[in-house]
C-alpha cells in the first residue's frame, strides 16, 4: 500500500515510518522544508514538500503521491511539556491539527483517496464510572486547556467522519512514552522528576492512560486494514498519578515527587495541572484487542505482577 504520513517528523514520526517499511509498504512524508525532507530520507521515507496550513500546497502533493492511505499525525508542541509552554503553543497547535485536517480531507476527496488514519486522544475523556470506551464523550466541560484540547478532537474526528466516501480511524492515543517522547528518563519529564518539579497533587486519582511509541506505531500500521471507526490506543492499565508517578522518577534516579495540596497547586500552576493529576479518566483498549489484535506492552516503569 502506498502510504503518505502527514506529521512524519513528530515523536511517532520514526517507529512509524519503520513499522510501515517492515509491513510492505512505500511511505511518503508531508514535510514544509529541504531541511525536513533530509531528516525523512534518513528515516527511510521518500519526501513531498508540501505546507499542510495551505490547501493548493497539499492539494498539489496528494495529487502527485496518489497514496491509498493518508496518515495524519499533524502537531505543532513544544519541546518542554510544562503549563506554560503549552499554553504559549496551544493556537500554534490547534491551527496545524484543524487546519491541516481539513486541507488533507479536501484533497483526499479530490483525489479520490479513501483510507484516512486520525491522530486522536485517548485520555481526554469526561470523567465517568469506569474506564472510558470509545462511546464516552470528550471532556469539553473541563478545565480551560483540557476543554479546549478535547474540543479540538471533537471537530477534528467530526470533520473526518461526516467527509463523504472516507473511511476514518480515529487513533485515540495514550500519552506516548519512550524513545523521541517527553516521558522517558532522557526526555523533558525526566528531567522535569529530577528537578522535583511534579508534584503529587491532592490524593493524585487521575487515572492516566499511556502508550509506548513503539506500540502506538505497530497499531497505526494495524488500522490501515481495521474498520473504520474510532479506537483508544493504550495500555491495558490504566494508573493513578499517585502510582505511576513516584514509579518513573525511580526509574528516572529521582527523589519521591513532591506532594501539593489541590489549592496550592491552583494557585502556582493552575486548574488544568489538578485536572490532570486527580480527575483524568482511563481509557478501555478492549475494541482495539478484539478489532486489531492489538497487544500493548506494560507500563515499562511499573514493576509487574
Amino acid at each position: 500500500m502506498k502510504v503518505l504520513v502527514a506529521g512524519a517528523t513528530g515523536a511517532i514520526g520514526r517507529p512509524l515510518i519503520r513499522c510501515l517499511k517492515e509491513g510492505g509498504h512505500a511511505v511518503f512524508g508531508l514535510v514544509r522544508s529541504a531541511e525536513s525532507a533530509s531528516a525523512l530520507d534518513g528515516m527511510g521515507a521518500e519526501p513531498v514538500i508540501g505546507d499542510a496550513l495551505d490547501a493548493a500546497s497539499v492539494k498539489a502533493a496528494i495529487q502527485r503521491v496518489r497514496p491509498d492511505a493518508i496518515v495524519n499525525e499533524l502537531t505543532s508542541l513544544p519541546k518542554h511539556y510544562t503549563p506554560e509552554e503549552m499554553k504559549t503553543a496551544a493556537d500554534r497547535d490547534r491551527t496545524v491539527r484543524t487546519r491541516g485536517n481539513i486541507n488533507l480531507l479536501a484533497a483526499m476527496a479530490d483525489a479520490g483517496v479513501r483510507r484516512y488514519l486520525l491522530q486522536s486522544s485517548g485520555f481526554w475523556y469526561a470523567p465517568g464510572a469506569g474506564l472510558a470506551t470509545e462511546t464516552a464523550a470528550f471532556a469539553v466541560d473541563a478545565t480551560p486547556s483540557v476543554a479546549a484540547g478535547a474540543r479540538t478532537y471533537v471537530e477534528l474526528e467530526a470533520a473526518a467522519f461526516r467527509t463523504p466516501a472516507i473511511q476514518c480511524v480515529a487513533l485515540r492515543y495514550g500519552f506516548f512514552y519512550g524513545p523521541g517522547t517527553w516521558y522517558t528518563s532522557a526526555g523533558d519529564m525526566g528531567e522535569q522528576v529530577r528537578q522535583r518539579r511534579v508534584p503529587i497533587i491532592g490524593k493524585g486519582a487521575g487515572l492516566w492512560s499511556f502508550i509506548h511509541i513503539e506500540d502506538a506505531a505497530a497499531a497505526t500500521v494495524a488500522a490501515l486494514r481495521c474498520a473504520p471507526g474510532a479506537y483508544n490506543i493504550v495500555d491495558d492499565n490504566p494508573s493513578e498519578q499517585r502510582v505511576w508517578l513516584p514509579a518513573f522518577a525511580r526509574a528516572c534516579g529521582a527523589l519521591e515527587p513532591p506532594q501539593e495540596t489541590e489549592q496550592h497547586a491552583l494557585a502556582t500552576s493552575g486548574a488544568d495541572s489538578v485536572y490532570y493529576a486527580t480527575r483524568l479518566r482511563g481509557a478501555s483498549n478492549e475494541k482495539a484487542k478484539r478489532e486489531m489484535n492489538f497487544r500493548p506492552r506494560p507500563l515499562e516503569w511499573l514493576p509487574t505482577a
